[in-house]
């Protein structure tokens, strides 16, 4: 297993933690990656697109004119859909576009995009955050401190609600909770910053994303 230097909030050493290599040390799966932010991403299309049938447009009930003499081609409704104003047809209806995705394949592709920001030396493990009350200034110091000047996802628990509000203000700072760890956020982020509390350390085969650290049992 590899080791990581713990840093204090000011940017100072507080010892090392050990990186679980079933996250941050696996071979990244580019395809189940691909797949899984495909799905992820679809699932939070709306889904409420929607066009009216000949049967939905309102009028059209009466045959416009009789069905021989006139030299003109035979017409049932000016509702159809080859007059102007009818109605559509096969055109969107509402719909889900959820996709299933089996849960492996969610773990796997949060444990490549993790182990890829590990490769590219991108993850920091804070000690704890120790802001007194919520500021946006001390939030920026910390992130500056850290060495951090990209885009950040930095990982919350449920006790860190002055840190949330502290960061919350910064355009280039995403927070997300432990147990919503997923694989589009990591990606979407130059840098990931983890607490000692939420850095993942249980097995991958639990539903969760991320366990309770060892100094917890």
């Amino acid at each position: 297993m590899s080791s990581l230097t713990v840093k204090t909030a000011d940017g100072g050493s507080a010892g090392e933690v050990e990186l679980n290599e079933t996250y941050f040390g696996i071979e990244p799966n580019v395809p189940v990656m691909h797949q899984v932010v495909t799905a992820q991403l679809a699932a939070r299309r709306s889904g409420t697109q929607s066009t009216k049938t000949r049967a939905e447009v309102r009028g059209g009930g009466i045959k416009p004119w009789k069905q021989k003499g006139t030299g003109r081609a035979r017409q049932g409704s000016i509702r159809s859909p080859q007059w102007r104003g009818g109605g559509v047809a096969l055109g969107p209806k509402p719909r889900s576009y959820a996709q299933r995705t089996p849960k492996k394949m969610i773990n796997l592709a949060l444990r490549s995009a993790l182990s890829d920001r590990a490769a590219e030396g991108r993850v920091v493990v804070v000690d704890n955050f120790t802001f007194e009350r919520p500021n946006t200034k001390a939030a920026l110091a910390t992130l500056e401190a850290l060495g951090i000047n990209d885009k950040a996802l930095i990982v919350l628990g449920d006790d860190d609600v002055i840190a949330a509000k502290s960061f919350s203000n910064l355009q280039s700072v995403q927070l997300i909770h432990a147990a919503e760890l997923n694989a589009y956020d990591v990606l979407c982020n130059d840098w990931l910053v983890f607490t000692k509390a939420t850095l993942p350390t249980g097995d991958p085969a639990d539903n969760s994303a991320t366990s309770t650290s060892e100094d917890d049992q």
